[in-house]
């Protein structure tokens, strides 16, 4: 695995926060994975996207063949091989090989329950393009924001490959990876686990969330990677917020050049810090060493860093969520 900007910290040297939320993924999930790795020099926006995963993915008594066919068909629509690869592997892990591969494929499953959360899923990357809405458990709906956000770290801060020299293109390598997976995938979780990790009380938990743990847990993310727009000045927050609600999901044909055309009015400081939270929100892999490098002469922290790429990422996610609300329908 190889990490774009910066490598993280060692797992084992974690502390504080950062150690309890790598306690948690190696007891409910696969340990501390490089997606939440990546975070980790921002223990805040780890915990709080470690615990609408787990809260969503994870727990509950939603389906879970559902939620990764959910999140495998948002890794998709957003354009994360990494995270598609990923939960292909997890299909695998609960037992629904055919299943996995046909989406490992990007074709449309032929159960029509699974075919209606992929073509749902997908719809959400522009959520206002059509009628798009949840009919689905709050689980469900919070995998699909999960991986909003998730999809879009990833991309900026990872290389694409999962595997070394792109292995997990191979079935039998899919396959294996599934069969390691499948204690921790098939083991029950209980809901709320997670919270103990996170600040409460900064936002109303959202109506589509109804009393699940799913909607405290949004609710924090969106607080934690919220934060880092105060890196930002107000014309510059503004221009990522209203970018993300006039533009709805598309995908720049030439990001760089889009983003540039989108901060030259900015004031020099702004500029490099608005752009990559315009990549993050829209084409995060396109965010390149030289945005990074111009970045750093202002903010040298990898800290900072995330915090820039998770403003940019939980903007885009909220846009999703935001559909999902009456006075917005």
């Amino acid at each position: 695995m190889t990490y774009r900007f910066f490598i993280p910290a060692p797992a084992k040297a974690a502390i504080g926060l950062t150690a309890e939320v790598y306690r948690q993924l190696r007891e409910d999930f696969l340990g501390p994975v490089p997606a939440f790795q990546a975070l980790s020099a921002a223990p805040e926006v780890l915990a709080a996207t470690w615990s609408l995963m787990r809260e969503s993915l994870l727990a509950g008594n939603a389906s879970r063949v559902d939620r990764e066919v959910v999140a495998s068909a948002v890794s998709r629509a957003n354009r994360c091989r990494f995270c598609v690869d990923a939960h292909v592997i997890l299909l695998h892990a609960l037992g629904e090989r055919e299943l996995a591969e046909v989406i490992a494929q990007g074709e449309t499953p032929q159960h029509p329950r699974h075919a209606e959360l992929v073509g749902w899923a997908q719809a959400s990357r522009s959520p206002e393009a059509g009628s798009w809405t949840s009919p689905y458990r709050p689980e469900i709906t919070g995998t699909l924001l999960a991986f909003h956000f998730i999809n879009r770290i990833v991309s900026a801060l990872l290389d694409p490959d999962l595997l070394p020299g792109g292995l997990q293109r191979f079935p039998v390598v899919r396959s294996a990876g599934g069969r390691l997976s499948a204690k921790a995938a098939r083991a029950p979780k209980t809901p709320g686990r997670s919270l103990s990790l996170i600040a409460e009380g900064t936002a109303e938990p959202p109506a589509w969330a109804g009393d699940s743990p799913v909607g405290v847990a949004y609710a924090s993310l969106k607080n934690a990677a919220g934060q880092g727009g105060a890196l930002l000045g107000e014309m510059a927050r503004q221009t990522v917020t209203g970018t993300v609600s006039w533009e709805n999901g598309r995908f720049p044909n030439e990001p760089g050049l889009w983003a540039a055309d989108l901060i030259r009015d900015l004031s020099g400081k702004d500029r490099a810090g608005t752009r990559i939270a315009l990549l993050a929100a829209f084409a995060p892999s396109a965010i390149s060493p030289a945005d990074v490098a111009v970045w750093r002469l202002s903010y040298p922290d990898d800290a900072d860093l995330v915090r820039i790429v998770a403003y940019g990422a939980i903007t885009a996610t909220d846009h999703v969520a935001q559909a999902l609300a009456p006075a917005h329908r």
